[in-house]
Formats: structure tokens, sequence, C-alpha cells
């Protein structure tokens, strides 16, 4: 039987790694993520416009895609590939990386956004698959556009989710923190959208209705 998220959670931190530097690498603050993201971001959009000579609409619209499509992949990522476990040992440990630890101890402040040096290597490898498909289609610089919006889509994301877990919810937003703690804490196969709704509205992966009235 596949193993299931768990609803359980606790306070404090989780031990991700024995070797101490490993385990500083899986820690971060708001404003590291801000000033080693912002710069790769700036640097990107620099190549963009002033290397490669993207005109300034072609890049709006080639970052608003890539806005567009991370909401997309925050989804589908989210939904199978932070949640993907099984009897395995080694999955297991995969998932508690990943994700499993952060649905153990939902509230540890170090833990709620992507680390520095394994968020550019991922990053990296992102914009290297990304960069191979555009290719593929004969446009390959075209993902100097397309890459800052995507990027910039996950880090809004990313402040989101650490929002919904640290600060109270706005008035306006209240609804969208209610979704998020709905999957931490009753629903951990539902709720996958964290700074949208709108792809579990599209893949019926909604909280019950009767949820949304207690809010």
């Amino acid at each position: 039987m596949k193993p299931e998220v768990t609803t359980d959670f606790q306070t404090g931190q989780a031990e991700i790694f024995k070797n101490p530097f490993l385990e500083r690498l899986t820690k971060t603050d708001p404003i590291s993520n801000i000033i080693v993201y912002g710069l790769v971001n700036a640097i990107l959009v620099y190549i963009a416009i002033g290397v490669i000579g993207l005109s300034v609409w072609a890049f709006l619209g080639l970052f608003v895609f890539g806005l567009f499509f991370w909401t997309f992949a925050e989804y589908m990522l989210h939904r199978f590939v932070f949640h993907w476990v099984t009897e395995a040992k080694w999955s297991q440990r995969f998932h508690f990386i990943m994700h499993g630890a952060h649905h153990h101890y939902p509230t540890d402040k170090e833990r709620l956004l992507m680390p520095p040096v394994p968020g550019i290597i991922l990053a990296s490898l992102l914009f290297g698959m990304f960069y191979v498909v555009f290719w593929m289609i004969g446009y390959s610089n075209l993902v100097y556009g397309f890459f800052p919006g995507f990027f910039i889509g996950y880090l809004m994301y990313s402040f989101v989710h650490r929002a919904t877990h640290v600060m109270r919810p706005p008035k306006r937003f209240r609804d969208l923190w209610h979704h998020h703690s709905l999957h931490h804490y009753k629903y951990p196969n539902k709720a996958f959208g964290v700074s949208n709704t709108f792809w579990d509205r599209v893949f019926g992966t909604m909280p019950p209705k009767k949820e949304k009235k207690k809010a």
C-alpha cells in the first residue's frame, strides 16, 4: 500500500542530514533568498535584453508566459513530485528531504524557502531543460525571456507559502491561507495550489465546499 503524507505535525525542526555542513545548506532566510535569486534574475534579464537583443515587448510577453506556466508547474510538482512516495526506503528518504520534513514541521521558519545552494542547482537544471525545449523548436534564445518569468513565479509562490505559515492572513487573501492550511492539517491529498487555487479547480482537487464556509 502506498504511504500517504501525514497530517501529524510537530514544532521545532527536523534533522535532514547528520553532517552539520549539509544540514546548514537546508536552511535559509528571506534576505539571503532575495539577494541571491534577485541577482540571478537580474543577470538573466540583462542577457535577454542587453546581450540577446530581445525587444522589451517580446521579453514581457515571454515573461508573462513563464509566470503563468509556473502556476501549472507549481501544482504538478507539489502533487506528483513532492507527494510522490512509495514503500521503498529511498523513495521515503527522497520524499522526506523534498517535502515530508515540511509536513512534519510546518512551522520551521528556516525551511519555508528553498535554500540558495540547492535552489541554484535546481534552477540550472530547469533552465537547461527549457533551453533544450526552445532549441528543439528553433528559438533557443527565447528561454532568456521565459525563464525569468518562471523564476519570478517561483519566488512569488515561495514567499506566499512562507507567509501562510508565519503571518496572519490578510483579509483579502484569507481563503488562500485557509486553502493551504487544509492541505497541511486535514487534506494532504487535496489543495496542492499555494499561490492560487486555479489548478485545483481545473483538476478537481479542491477541499470540500463545507470547509470554505468554516473559514
